[in-house]
């Protein structure tokens, strides 16, 4: 299929090196152009998106957030009035439920599919073409996707006819994922005072009832100490934002959420937001005394 992929970051990169090598046709779309040209290397293609929109069948939008997304879709020069009848928009950025229903409501309008597909796996599944994709949408927007889903991913949980749902399920999903690296890192950090080393944390905890798959994740990021961002700092105030905001307008509290935001937003603005996620830990380090590997 012809295939375009706006956003080649750590996860998009991985979805459209997975689609080319599925065997699909896929464009690269980036304002990083060291990222497109080092698709177009290794076989992406070079020929610009304009010349080539109406024959695009599936859009993949791997952005940072609702507003990156409203741009690529529906903006100025959004791609979805570029898009034949029968064309499918996947839409896999962490937004609001009420954003991807509006999303799929436009896209509907003009006879382009949409499926709301937020993903997860990380940079390393996405590379590998095993991310687990929480979608909602029509069954004919999840045939018309089937082929490219089948070289992008490992797991498709089904949740819904219409979008919005994918996007609730993501939020659930990035309310324990941030809430698990923030107590990862107090966990480690504490550890610490105690004479608990960063590298035995890591050995024992991962084989007790206290592990989670984000403290074997990122934890060895701290033990290496290397925080070179497969997932950075700074998702964390936007997703944990939209948890927060999804919550209020369901007059839910979430303090546990909220606390894990604001050791986030402490890091960023400590001057580690394009670091790995893990590197919150260096504000119990800093604010403790400590000393990271």
């Amino acid at each position: 299929m012809k295939v375009l992929v706006y956003g080649l970051g750590s996860m998009g990169y991985g979805v459209a090196a997975s689609a080319l090598r599925g065997g699909h046709q896929v464009w690269g779309v980036d304002i990083n152009l060291e990222a497109v040209n080092r698709f177009i290397a290794e076989g992406g293609e070079s020929s610009p998106v304009a010349d080539s929109a109406d024959a695009i069948e599936v859009v993949i939008s791997v952005v940072l957030n609702a507003a990156q997304t409203e741009d690529v879709l529906f903006g100025e020069q959004g791609i979805v009035a570029q898009l034949r009848a029968g064309a499918v928009v996947m839409s896999c950025a962490t937004v609001p439920p009420d954003f991807a229903r509006s999303a799929e409501k436009r896209c509907n309008e003009r006879d382009i599919h949409y499926l709301d597909a937020p993903i997860s796996g990380g940079s390393l599944k996405a590379a590998e073409g095993k991310l687990s994709v929480m979608a909602s949408g029509t069954p004919d927007a999840f045939a018309a996707l089937q082929p490219v889903m089948d070289s992008i991913a490992e797991t498709v949980f089904k949740l819904g006819c219409t979008a919005g749902a994918g996007s609730a399920m993501k939020a659930v999903n990035q309310l324990l994922a941030g809430v698990h690296i923030a107590t990862m890192a107090e966990a480690l950090t504490f550890g610490m005072t105690q004479g608990v080393t960063p590298e035995k944390f890591l050995e024992v905890i991962s084989q007790c009832a206290g592990t989670s798959w984000m403290l074997e994740n990122r934890a060895p990021h701290i033990v290496a100490g290397d925080y070179t961002p497969h997932s950075s700092v700074n998702i964390w105030p936007k997703d944990l934002g939209i948890v927060l905001d999804i919550a209020e307008s369901a007059n839910f509290d979430a303090p546990i959420a909220r606390a894990a935001l604001k050791q986030f937003v402490t890091a960023a603005d400590a001057g580690f937001g394009h670091e790995d996620d893990a590197a919150v830990a260096k504000v119990y380090a800093r604010d403790s005394g400590l000393e990271l590997p």
